[in-house]
């Protein structure tokens, strides 16, 4: 079969996507050839566009020409750029029921004494403030896995997953309203994680994020236990106590066996990071087909990075279950176009210099690729960073697009597991959830064997569907929500990754 040189995704499209670099004379549409070198992923004009015309692609406005475009040439930075255009929100209007299984799907799940069910059996050490940061590491190394030498000191404890500390640089400096509130919703997602079976909260004592409050705040007390470094007496005597209590708590943690549960106690947080132009092609539409199966089987899906839904949440709206529910969407872009202006930035300086290499132009063109990942279910809610998911089905949190820190929203709000696409390569963990990473392209992902879990690049080759991709992930997902380790557990990353979002001045 001769697969052609280039990717249509919608009919209505002037943009054509090539599959690979393609030199000057290459046959692209009807009467079209390519008049300069196409990297891959990039576009390919297939019709003049003057200036201020629309660029579409997915049937979609990208951007508008800022110079005239011939078919043929190279559509990038060089020839394209934001503008305004109106949305139709047509709130609730592509609402449609969503049929569930006869027979759900099932993984092998920690059933907790409460009811709720883990991916994977941590302790967690938490920090209220970057002041007792090196404590919790301290306390941490003590009961790390080595991932290159293979040494392990919880060998005699094989049904915990780690001892981890999640520590970040904020807790002190800072205004009491809504920063340390946000810092705050973080902290206590955490601290009630499912995937935590213990959990240790460190503090230095005179921040202002006082682990009394915190406890008070969120409705801590009795999950778990606290410590100040001043009150404890200093570095040596803190990590004491915290190694004591670990190892107080490793015996019984590792009492915990997997049973068979059902899908509907899986919540996914679904991430893009270092996108390129396959990205809304292969990897993204892939896992919104598993994504559909998610929800299908009762589970939840967390779309976020509200940066990145910029200019596409018009094709949100039209899914949202209640016009309120599209309202607070809409709300969210707001918020967004004013907290970029006031900081003297624009929406349009998200994608990266990565991103552009890759080939995306424009924020719209991005966020028409990454919202991909939450599939064509219904809108059931939309959320503050870090709040709590309380319904089942496909859910939006409110986050930046940076990949640290809008996963540690999802994971706070109880995302049990993560699924990351990637383009470029990106590595990435987020403990205590298990990380998928899915390439979208079959080069990178031959170059990053090592961390990538899945190769989407198939779909461009034309070796499978992105519903049969979508179900290979769908697999995945459950074998790895059963234990299965993924890449980036191998190499144990997740720690480091934990970045709760700062908002406001340093004091």
């Amino acid at each position: 079969m001769t697969i052609s040189p280039v990717i249509r995704l919608h009919p209505a499209d002037g943009v054509l996507i090539a599959r690979a670099s393609l030199p000057p004379g290459t046959l692209v549409a009807d009467g079209v050839t390519t008049v300069e070198r196409i990297p891959s992923g990039h576009k390919v004009a297939i019709k003049p566009i003057a200036v201020g015309e629309p660029v579409i692609r997915y049937g979609q406005i990208i951007g508008f020409a800022t110079i005239p475009i011939a078919p043929g040439q190279h559509v990038h930075v060089q020839n394209i750029g934001m503008g305004d255009f109106a949305k139709d929100y047509a709130y609730c209007a592509d609402v449609k029921p969503t049929p569930n299984f006869d027979l759900p799907a099932t993984f092998e799940g920690i059933r907790r004494p409460d009811g709720r069910v883990a991916t994977r059996n941590y302790i967690g050490i938490l920090t209220s403030v970057n002041c007792s940061a090196h404590v919790a590491g301290l306390v941490a190394d003590v009961f790390k896995k080595n991932p290159f030498t293979g040494d392990n000191p919880l060998a005699d404890f094989p049904n915990v997953d780690g001892v981890v500390a999640l520590t970040h640089k904020t807790g002190c400096g800072m205004t009491q309203n809504e920063p340390l509130a946000l810092l705050r919703r973080t902290l206590g997602g955490y601290a009630r994680h499912v995937n935590f079976s213990h959990v240790i909260v460190l503090g230095l004592g005179c921040e202002v994020n006082q682990i009394g409050g915190l406890m008070e705040e969120q409705k801590l007390a009795g999950r778990l236990r606290a410590m100040d470094i001043q009150e404890v007496g200093g570095t040596r005597k803190t990590v004491e106590a915290g190694i004591a209590f670990v190892r107080e708590a490793l015996a019984d943690s590792n009492k915990v066996k997997r049973e068979s549960v059902p899908v509907s106690e899986l919540t996914v947080a679904l991430q893009c990071g270092g996108s390129d132009g396959y990205s809304g092609v292969s990897a993204n539409p892939a896992l919104g087909a598993a994504s559909d199966l998610i929800v299908r089987h009762g589970g939840t899906v967390i779309l976020s990075e509200t940066p990145e839904t910029y200019g596409a949440e018009h094709l949100l709206t039209r899914r949202a279950v209640s016009r309120e529910v599209g309202e607070k969407l809409v709300d969210l872009m707001r918020w967004w176009d004013e907290y970029t202006e006031r900081e003297g930035a624009e929406m349009n300086a998200n994608p990266s210099p990565g991103n552009k290499a890759g080939g995306l132009t424009t924020i719209l063109e991005k966020s028409l690729g990454a919202m991909a990942k939450a599939g064509t279910t219904n809108l059931v809610d939309v959320l503050r960073y870090a709040e709590p998911v309380t319904k089942r089905g496909f859910v939006f949190m409110d986050t930046p697009g940076y990949d640290p820190v809008a996963a540690t929203g999802q994971v706070a709000g109880g995302a049990n597991l993560v699924c990351f696409t990637t383009g470029r390569g990106s590595v990435f963990g987020c403990k205590p959830a298990p990380s998928i990473k899915l390439a979208t392209n079959t080069p990178m992902y031959k170059r990053m064997e090592e961390d990538m879990d899945v190769n989407c690049g198939t779909i461009l080759e034309g070796e499978e569907s992105v519903q049969e991709c979508g179900q290979r992930i769908f697999d995945l997902i459950l074998k790895t929500a059963s234990g299965q380790p993924t890449k980036s557990e191998s190499f144990d990353f997740g720690g480091a990754e934990f970045a709760p979002w700062v908002l406001g001045a340093t004091m």
